[in-house]
């Protein structure tokens, strides 16, 4: 009896549907730290370790996960990582102290980088060679979409009906996508030679952690502002409460557009595409500190840094061209560097604001991070032009 024939349109919406609950949990903790914060009787700048909590969960869960489970199937593993992922967030609904809410959002995290590496070496797989970022960028679109609808809509309901609803919400859509995952996900084998000793191999690449340093600093910048954005407004551009989810989906327009955009542009011209990316976020996040004051000036800026998460998209792809026969590990490790980013940016952005420079300071902060994204990119292209002429030698 022959399996049914993989059908990519609803795997890549499977796949989506993951990233949709993803993007969900991890943009919308932000938007509720005003919220969640008097409730379990902490200030705001303590409740942001929650969100350094998750992002800890993904650097750790991610390489983890990955090197562990070299010999599942992607199948396999990307259900098992949903069920997890579903458990967690429901967990977190229920949390009834600071303590129990940082253990929650760990777990939540464990299986977000090995989901996203996973989910995108699928997707790759669907297609050919030379369209493989607007794949990726297809299984993303489900987090660039989060950030329009799932994030202001858990805002919405943590603002009427309690913080907890809005935690609830993403266990839901965990359970969605297992239900997706288990119809539509393509039946695999584990692949042949793999171990876990075969996926450490990535760690011996240089251009493999320039592509991570990119992103662990370049990103930063951009959840820099985003984690302060809903006080930022409601402190300095002086809007109500109900106005946050707006700005909300303004940047996840913005972001959605940068994905696909940044996918078309990898696609084409793959580095260049991710240097040009970096420059732009820094701009736009220095553009932030003076637009803040007025609302329709920060609505502009506040859609071009979400232009600038199509860096994701570029160096997912980057990764798959230079981990060689690491590809499970290195994709994981991607969205490790970036939830390093999304420790590192709202870290320094709370030293700033603590140290009395003013909400508007994250701008600054974040800016400077980007241009250090780029001189890790510069790093990277010096290198490859000097690792190429050894390569070709050594095969002549």
């Amino acid at each position: 009896m022959s399996a049914a024939p993989v059908r990519p349109g609803l795997v890549l919406f499977a796949l989506a549907m993951g990233g949709f609950a993803i993007g969900t949990t991890e943009f919308a903790v932000m938007s509720l730290l005003p919220f969640f914060a008097p409730d379990l009787g902490i200030d705001e700048p303590t409740a942001g370790h929650v969100i350094s909590a998750y992002a800890l969960g993904v650097v750790v869960g991610a390489p983890v996960i990955a090197v562990l489970a070299a010999k599942l199937s992607r199948r396999t593993l990307l259900i098992a990582l949903m069920v997890v992922f579903a458990l967690a967030n429901t967990a977190s609904a229920l949390a009834p102290t600071y303590e129990a809410m940082l253990a929650f959002r760990f777990l939540s995290g464990l299986p977000h980088g090995a989901y996203f590496g996973v989910a995108a070496l699928v997707a790759s797989g669907l297609v050919p060679v030379n369209r493989r970022a607007q794949a990726v960028a297809r299984v993303m679109l489900g987090l660039t979409i989060a950030t329009i609808i799932g994030v202001p809509l858990a805002n919405g309901i943590g603002q009427m009906v309690g913080w907890r609803w809005g935690f609830a919400l993403v266990g839901a859509l965990g359970v969605t996508t297992v239900t997706l995952l288990t119809l539509y996900a393509p039946k695999d084998r584990p692949l042949p030679g793999a171990s876990p000793l075969r996926e450490l191999s990535a760690l011996g690449q240089r251009q493999v952690w320039l592509t991570l340093g990119i992103g662990a600093i370049g990103f930063g910048g951009m959840f820099c502002v985003y984690t302060y954005l809903a006080s930022t407004m409601m402190e300095v551009t002086g809007v109500a409460p109900a106005m946050v989810p707006l700005a909300l989906a303004v940047f996840g327009v913005g972001l959605t557009v940068g994905n696909l955009a940044g996918a078309w542009a990898a696609d084409r011209a793959l580095m260049p595409s991710v240097g040009g990316i970096l420059l732009w976020s820094a701009g736009s996040l220095a553009l932030f500190t003076f637009a803040v004051h007025d609302l329709w000036s920060v609505m502009v800026t506040i859609f071009m840094i979400g232009c600038g998460g199509g860096l994701g998209t570029g160096l997912q792809t980057r990764l798959m061209d230079v981990a060689r026969d690491a590809q499970t590990l290195a994709a994981a490790l991607n969205h490790s560097a970036f939830n390093f980013a999304n420790a590192l940016g709202p870290w320094l952005g709370g030293l700033a604001i603590a140290g009395g420079y003013g909400w508007a300071s994250t701008g600054w902060v974040g800016s400077a991070l980007a241009l250090g994204g780029f001189a890790v990119w510069v790093l990277a292209v010096l290198d490859d032009r000097q690792r190429q002429p050894v390569e070709q030698g050594a095969c002549g």
